[in-house]
């Protein structure tokens, strides 16, 4: 019976290091975890080290590439075709690119993987979730520095030349907007929406390439956290009972962070949710 099974939860960029550190908690939480992941031979291994000593937990591993709505688009649906409920869902994975890169859909791939793609995979699978149902998105405090330019912010980032940085915030910027936008409009199904906001990580997406790299450490070496401490947010949005009870919010150190109007109503959200929409439309 339907209710036999172990509740289901899915974690994007779940080989990184808070995604590995979020895959572990849930796992031992009792859920049946995917992994979603664009490099499923990395994501074997983090799921074989995770289940060396509890080869109780139930965690699997299927590729995911969010630079690709297509790929999106078949993950959600495979899931769909299986139709079991889905209690968690995870927007972890996330990049900081280098240089322009365009996706196969004409998307600035930092735009595809860390909003466009986490979007089309959201929107996909809300018909799975109901009453008790979690969203958490993965965002930054570098939202605040973010900056939503039509069409540029799609097609390259931002307006102007490539600039990784400022690309990222925006990205940021557009995941907190829509997990804002997301909750009220699932609010009176029971789904609740959060972001949760890591800090300053030591993950991959900050090495840094570049003539600065050392002043860059020097800096913020001080204030980095371990993927454990960077993950600890988004576990308790994901698993604790009283975060349960809030939706909407933007969560720092575990604790939700008042946002100004300029954010809790931002003058482009309904024009970035629609935007996003005519994006995708074709996968939904």
């Amino acid at each position: 019976m339907e209710t036999d099974k172990q509740k289901l939860a899915v974690i994007t960029g779940a080989d990184g290091g808070m995604g590995t550190e979020i895959t572990r908690a849930v796992a031992e939480a009792g859920y049946r975890v995917i992994m979603g992941s664009c490099r499923k031979q990395k994501a074997e291994a983090v799921r074989r080290t995770l289940m060396h000593n509890r080869p109780d937990l139930q965690i699997e591993v299927r590729k995911l590439d969010l630079a690709s709505l297509k790929s999106v688009a078949g993950f959600a649906e495979d899931l769909i075709q299986e139709n079991q409920p889905l209690t968690l869902l995870m927007n972890c994975a996330g990049t900081m690119e280098t240089g322009l890169h365009i996706t196969e859909d004409g998307l600035e791939r930092t735009v595809s993987v860390n909003y466009v793609g986490p979007y089309l995979l959201t929107r996909k699978l809300l018909p799975l979730m109901g009453p008790g149902s979690r969203v958490v998105n993965m965002v930054s405090c570098t939202y605040a520095i973010g900056h939503l330019d039509f069409p540029d912010f799609f097609e390259r980032g931002r307006k102007g030349g490539f600039w990784r940085i400022p690309i990222y915030s925006n990205t940021k910027l557009a995941l907190t907007l829509f997990t804002i936008d997301l909750a009220e409009r699932v609010r009176n199904r029971g789904i609740v929406v959060n972001a949760a906001d890591p800090g300053i990580v030591s993950t991959d997406i900050i090495t840094m390439h570049a003539w600065f790299d050392p002043l860059t450490d020097l800096f913020f070496r001080p204030f980095i956290r371990t993927p454990r401490q960077g993950a600890d947010t988004a576990i308790r949005l994901l698993l604790d009972e009283d975060a349960g009870r809030r939706t909407g919010t933007f969560n720092v150190s575990g604790h939700p962070k008042p946002l100004s109007e300029k954010y809790t109503h931002h003058a482009q959200m309904k024009e970035l949710w629609n935007r996003t929409e005519q994006i995708v439309s074709s996968y939904l």
